[in-house]
């Protein structure tokens, strides 16, 4: 389900059933690396909508966790827990972070949900077919993460 008034109405009708945050998160750096930014954010987007779409029911796409580059990352560290803890006291048992910035990998051991980190693949000048049986390669290999993870937190 997406971050919408219509899927949220579904949502809550349906509660039980959708227990899965789906959280990308998307550095903003207007200064310098714009496009590699805009790419990152970009690039996740279009992953975390097709995940969204295969386990639509189950799963919520929230809105991205956006961030200033240049500010120091225990400030993001701190505040996406407070996500998380909202979150998870909203009813969700299971969040997972999506990123396509490197540097989150060095904090992972702070988190408290799951890391999935993607290489970006540079789409702007791709054809459409070549697009999309990137973006369904790296979903499959997402969904055996996400149905991994739930088989374990179980």
């Amino acid at each position: 389900m997406k971050w919408t008034s219509k899927n949220i109405e579904a949502y809550m009708q349906s509660k039980e059933y959708v227990d899965t945050a789906l959280i990308p998160l998307l550095p903003i750096n207007w200064k310098t690396e714009i496009k590699g930014t805009v790419a990152m954010g970009e690039y996740i987007t279009i992953i975390i909508a097709e995940l969204e779409r295969q386990l639509h029911g189950r799963v919520l796409e929230f809105p991205p966790y956006t961030y200033l580059k240049n500010e120091q990352f225990e400030e993001h560290v701190s505040r996406l827990k407070n996500w998380t803890e909202e979150i998870k006291a909203g009813g969700m048992k299971h969040v997972f972070y999506f990123t396509a910035d490197n540097e989150w990998k060095q904090h992972e051991e702070q988190l408290d949900a799951p890391l999935i980190w993607m290489p970006v693949v540079p789409l702007e000048h791709m054809d459409e077919r070549y697009k999309l049986e990137i973006v369904q390669d790296q979903t499959k290999q997402l969904l055996q993460i996400v149905t991994k993870k739930w088989q374990n937190q179980q």
